[in-house]
């Protein structure tokens, strides 16, 4: 959820309002997701929680908020008439980091991503004027998020977290000790292989949730998912290798996926193409 060069190629695309929103929302949801993974006591993450809650409550609630992140999104609260509900669902889904989740079926890990980052998803369709677009933010946050547990299971073992199904773990032979000996052994590379095509159905439902004629609506979310199928396509390439070292996308590749993506969306808007990834 860092709003680092990734995003921020997405963010350019965007008339200046837009951005400026864009940013506080962003700013906002960085600073909620800190509070459990730039906190280590547990009691004391669970207690700047437990302020951000009240945060979402006075934002919402006609009240002046009272860190620096709800003072610069409190306007644009107001003036896009943002929904409170998927601020309450980020928060929950922080809440749920917790500890050291576990998710024993996939089904339960959709819950926890459909908080964490379809929520985030459904705050961005609203500030892109797109509020029709839900189905396809929540598709597309569930691709980014699986995306991003993929990539980062050695860091997220380092912190005593295993994303994966418990489930799909023991379909394929793998155990949380197999994971914390980071090799890419045949079982982990066929489990790495399942999840990384359980992504690549969320992006392509993603692109079939599209609303019809919204492409340009949406150009900066498209360049979120095309730079995250990216990663998803590097660490396939890599022959699911996510612990010698994190996957990353080089900045000019991040910038022409942007440019290709832009580009396309011109056209679209001009009923010459639409857009798709498979």
């Amino acid at each position: 959820m860092a709003r680092d060069t990734s995003f921020s190629y997405s963010f350019l695309v965007l008339p200046a309002e837009q951005r400026r929103a864009i940013g506080a929302v962003w700013d906002f949801c960085r600073a909620v997701d800190d509070a459990v993974d730039e906190t280590p006591d547990r009691m004391l993450a669970a207690h700047r929680v437990a302020e951000w809650r009240a945060e979402v409550a006075r934002l919402f609630g006609g009240e002046t908020p009272v860190t620096a992140q709800g003072l610069a999104l409190k306007p644009f609260v107001g003036t896009l008439s943002l929904s409170r509900q998927p601020f309450d669902d980020l928060v929950d889904g922080v809440e749920m980091d917790l500890g050291t989740p576990r998710y024993q079926t996939f089904d339960q890990l959709v819950g926890y991503c459909r908080r964490v980052a379809s929520a985030v998803g459904g705050m961005c369709i609203e500030v892109f004027g797109c509020r029709d677009a839900i189905d396809y933010a929540f598709n597309l946050g569930i691709a980014l998020q699986v995306t991003n547990i993929i990539r980062d299971i050695s860091g997220d073992l380092q912190n005593g977290r295993v994303y994966l199904p418990l489930d799909d773990l023991s379909r394929f032979g793998v155990t949380e000790a197999t994971l914390a000996e980071r090799r890419v052994t045949e079982p982990v590379r066929t489990l790495l292989a399942f999840e990384c095509q359980r992504a690549r159905q969320y992006f392509a439902a993603a692109q079939r949730a599209m609303p019809a004629g919204d492409g340009h609506k949406l150009v900066a979310a498209e360049i979120m998912g095309g730079i995250y199928f990216e990663i998803l396509q590097r660490i396939e390439r890599r022959g699911y290798d996510v612990f010698s070292e994190r996957v990353r996308v080089p900045k000019l590749v991040r910038a022409r996926i942007a440019l290709q993506i832009w580009a396309r969306s011109q056209l679209s808007a001009c009923g010459l193409t639409r857009s798709a990834r498979a």
